[in-house]
């Protein structure tokens, strides 16, 4: 699992800088030094060689980690042209916006849980011990109308496995976006040697459940009122796929 292994870092300080990005995201070099309380030349000598081990970058003035998860996609239909991308630090307010606005009351818990997550943290990509969370993007002259989300969490007996959420505002549904951006997915954890993807849906769902069932997933279990939605108790129908 290559892309998901985490990065050695020997010294400490660079160690420091690291962690620190990686846990604020996108952030200015001055605000990290400060921040750090590193001396000038001392902090531009460490950023210099976790950029040359491809560790950390920077764009658009911020410090970033640096984690490629390949090329861009571009695809059109006859009512829509749109991109599929890694998502950057800087679709946070969007992705959060189209996840909302994508899942509807209730219907998709995990999906939201994700939303609260990453706007509370105000961070999009996470690559630490602990866990790695991707987000792929698809975008529609800029703006992000789909999402697929893959988490690893780094734990022995967990490893081989991710958690997937998946979707796509309603206005654009019917165009195939889902259909690539789980292809997209897919393909990404497949490249790193994950085994399985697995996802949790409320039973009144069916419509992502039947979109899963149609991409592969099968259903594992049934937990039955694992929800209480509304006042009403719903069952949770967790789903998977080997890969």
């Amino acid at each position: 699992m290559e892309a998901l292994e985490k990065p050695e870092i020997s010294h400490d300080d660079r160690r420091d800088v690291y962690e620190y990005v990686e846990r604020e995201g996108a952030t200015r070099p001055g605000s990290v030094r400060r921040a750090l309380g590193m001396e000038k030349r001392q902090f531009g000598h460490h950023v210099a060689i976790l950029k040359r081990d491809n560790v950390i970058e920077e764009v658009d003035g911020k410090l970033r980690i640096a984690f490629d998860a390949g090329d861009r996609q571009e695809y059109e239909t006859e009512e829509v042209s749109y991109t599929i991308r890694q998502a950057r630090e800087e679709d946070l307010t969007g992705l959060v916006g189209a996840i909302r606005a994508a899942i509807g009351s209730g219907e998709y818990v995990k999906a939201e849980t994700v939303a609260d997550i990453v706007d509370s943290e105000g961070v999009l990509i996470r690559h630490n011990e602990i866990e790695s969370r991707m987000f792929f993007v698809a975008c529609v002259e800029g703006d992000v109308v789909g999402w697929v989300h893959l988490k690893h969490v780094d734990l022995e007996k967990l490893k081989h496995t991710a958690e997937l959420t998946l979707g796509v505002l309603e206005a654009y549904r019917g165009q195939g976006i889902g259909s690539h951006l789980l292809e997209h997915g897919v393909d990404w954890a497949d490249d790193q040697g994950l085994e399985k993807l697995y996802n949790a849906i409320p039973a009144k769902n069916q419509s992502a459940i039947d979109f899963l069932e149609d991409h592969g997933f099968e259903t594992e279990a049934v937990r039955e009122d694992h929800y209480k939605l509304n006042g009403h108790y719903i069952d949770e129908v967790m789903m998977a796929r080997e890969l």
